[in-house]
């Protein structure tokens, strides 16, 4: 057993160090391509510190374990909104204010894509043609994104500099990278099993819990490197985008290899608990800013939600 809970930490270890490193090696590609910044932050860095939720939830639904996929993602939205948020709001020492207008539209989508997440999870199982509409409406949020942004660079006037050389050894580190994220995945998702059999708690509350929590860390990282850099409201972006990623792509990806489980463990308390934060934070920030002290109740309410789970 022992060897098995070792296995799982070394595991999730190489997973999110090797989604980091592949995060990088994206972003100075990126970069090389001259894709514009806020393209390169909200895409790239946001899809890659998901990565690890996309690739253990499409190897948990080949592996026949896929109630695995919607506790990974209902509990890493949860943390995101909850432990991450309110972290940031907590380190940042005042209140973090929401000026930029792309924050209200990802408020926006991120309601949205939790009610669609509610919608085609209530029932218990999620197949591939009602999930594949978040594939559709990540679109629409995408096209917005980078249409907005494109005018603003276009109106700012982008300089046609010399370009370098093409990063090879970024080219190789992203792969390198791409194939500890697999591997990494491959034995988080079997370790976990492991463990629920040995413990004789269902797979799909573990990762609510402990595969959640560990899956979110990227983003945790991410968040405290902006605070400390002073851009807090960078830090809240991020968390709106990795959560309307996790929902509206990871589902749609993952149910090509077959159809999704949601058991009733999740869809009678953390599904409608998923929303509801979705919706408690919608209606928080309606002020345009996150206080410290929201930030101290967002951890209150994230410890509160952990010991429900575990049976506190």
């Amino acid at each position: 057993m022992m060897f098995t809970i070792f296995l799982f930490i070394a595991a999730l270890s190489v997973l999110l160090i090797a989604a980091r490193f592949f995060t990088n090696a994206a972003e100075k590609i990126g970069a090389w391509m001259r894709l514009p910044p806020f393209v390169v932050g909200i895409f790239i860095v946001g899809i890659g510190t998901s990565l690890p939720e996309l690739i253990s939830g499409i190897l948990s639904v080949q592996k026949g374990v896929s109630e695995i996929l919607p506790g990974n993602i209902i509990g890493a939205n949860i943390s995101n909104i909850l432990l991450v948020t309110g972290l940031a709001a907590v380190l940042n020492r005042k209140s973090i204010q929401l000026s930029a207008s792309y924050i209200y539209i990802d408020l926006h989508f991120l309601t949205g894509s939790m009610f669609y997440f509610l919608v085609i999870a209530y029932d218990g199982i999620i197949s591939f043609a009602e999930a594949a509409i978040g594939i559709l409406i990540f679109i629409i949020y995408a096209v917005y994104l980078i249409r907005g942004e494109g005018n603003k660079t276009r109106e700012a006037g982008v300089s046609h500099q010399q370009r370098d050389a093409f990063p090879n050894r970024q080219l190789a580190l992203l792969v390198a990278a791409g194939v500890g994220i697999y591997f990494g995945a491959d034995y988080t998702i079997y370790s976990l099993e492991k463990i629920a059999l040995a413990f004789q708690v269902p797979s799909s509350v573990i990762a609510l819990t402990l595969l959640s929590l560990g899956t979110t860390l990227p983003e945790l990282a991410v968040n405290i490197s902006a605070i400390r850099q002073g851009k807090a409201e960078m830090a809240v972006g991020n968390v709106l985008g990795s959560c309307i990623f996790n929902t509206l792509v990871i589902p749609p990806v993952a149910s090509i290899a077959g159809t999704i489980q949601v058991p009733a463990a999740l869809t009678g308390f953390a599904l409608p608990l998923m929303a509801a934060c979705g919706l408690l934070f919608y209606l928080l920030t309606q002020d345009k800013r996150i206080s410290t002290w929201e930030g101290w109740m967002f951890i209150c309410l994230y410890v509160l939600f952990m010991l429900k789970t575990v049976g506190v």
